[in-house]
């Protein structure tokens, strides 16, 4: 029998250095390591090879999410400076994260930076968190536009955005604003290389889920059974859900673009049938777990102790817990070759 998974089972040594800060442009030029899970064969290239990695008839998975530009910065009328972060819009006003607002109350108000409105303290949500009134009220989406900053994750250490990461943290085919994380996978993807893949005859499909700050974050509990997983909004639309679907019967293959792709199918397949829906999600994919709906994923290489790490561990290796030493190995031996990690960095194909 096998021993419960301890959370620093997914731990692994990763030189600071090998932290991408920049993407790579064009965006396609980033590497691409292929990992071939029932062997552990491990090969080499670049992400616009994929047209000739992958099969005629295979179905990707695309998130459409778009981000939108969830960062903003507010002054006490004290004058001191705190950072935000939009965590999701409410009927009753903002659930953010609040840096710096230690010493702030329920009651008081911060003046917006860049815009001429009001964010008064409503109550506070613990562990950083507030709910905030919106004063005159605008909608997040239509504020931000113009206070707002793109949500870049904190190992991007930079003073503040660039102008040109409102572009570089967005894939090409975003469409639905409602992320404050980028889902990373997809960064990879230029009109030209989507064009490529159809003539090579891959199809594609778009679902969506507002990637939350959330999936960034380390599992902090010992025995990674016991992590309580964030919620996300999802949707799997009916024709998507029909083109997967047909894919699935006519024996093509259902190749996952990130992980955030992997929790939709798996999320409207965990009935037994897949079928479309709308609402949250808080499915949590770890070793051993057999997946219903993916049979190649694309991903980024992902932070130790992560949720995503360990989602991409259970996909190496469905079923059993073998995939963990399997996905460490493709790990050590991407910092021996020096491929970059994280949001900005190269890409992993396993199949």
């Amino acid at each position: 029998m096998e021993l419960p998974l301890r959370t620093d089972d997914f731990d692994y040594h990763l030189p600071p250095g090998q932290i991408a800060q920049q993407p790579v442009w064009p965006r396609d030029a980033s590497r691409l390591l292929t990992l071939q899970r029932d062997s552990g064969r491990i090969g080499q290239g670049n992400f616009r090879d994929l047209p000739s990695l992958l099969k005629p008839g295979d179905l990707l998975v695309v998130n459409d999410t778009k981000v939108i530009p969830a960062k903003f910065w507010c002054r006490r009328q004290s004058g001191g400076r705190i950072e935000g972060l939009l965590l999701q819009e409410l009927p009753q006003g903002w659930e953010a994260m609040l840096k710096g607002a230690g010493r702030c109350k329920a009651g008081q108000s911060l003046q917006l930076e860049k815009a001429q409105a009001r964010l008064w303290l409503r109550e506070n949500l613990g562990q950083g968190r507030w709910l905030l009134e919106v004063d005159p009220p605008t909608p997040a989406q239509a504020l931000l536009e113009k206070a707002g900053e793109p949500p870049l994750p904190p190992y991007i250490r930079r003073k503040s955005p660039q102008a040109a990461d409102r572009e570089s943290y967005q894939t090409v085919y975003a469409r639905r604003a409602g992320a404050v994380a980028a889902p990373t996978a997809g960064l990879h993807f230029t009109p030209e290389l989507l064009e490529r893949l159809r003539q090579a005859q891959v199809q594609l499909t778009q679902v969506t889920l507002h990637v939350g700050p959330g999936t960034f974050l380390p599992v902090k509990v010992r025995q990674v059974a016991d992590h309580h997983m964030h919620s996300e909004w999802f949707e799997l639309s009916p024709p998507a859900a029909a083109a997967i679907s047909a894919a699935r019967a006519e024996g093509r293959r259902i190749v996952a673009v990130g992980t955030t792709a992997v929790r939709v199918l798996e999320s409207a397949a965990a009935g037994g049938e897949l079928s479309p829906r709308c609402g949250r999600t808080d499915i949590f994919i770890y070793p051993p777990y057999d997946f219903r709906m993916v049979d190649a994923l694309i991903t980024n290489f992902h932070l130790p102790r992560s949720t995503l790490l360990m989602l991409v561990a259970a996909f190496c290796s469905p079923g059993s817990t073998a995939g963990v030493e399997v996905i460490l190995r493709a790990y050590a031996q991407a910092v021996q070759q020096g491929y970059r990690f994280y949001s900005y960095g190269d890409a992993m194909l396993i199949e």
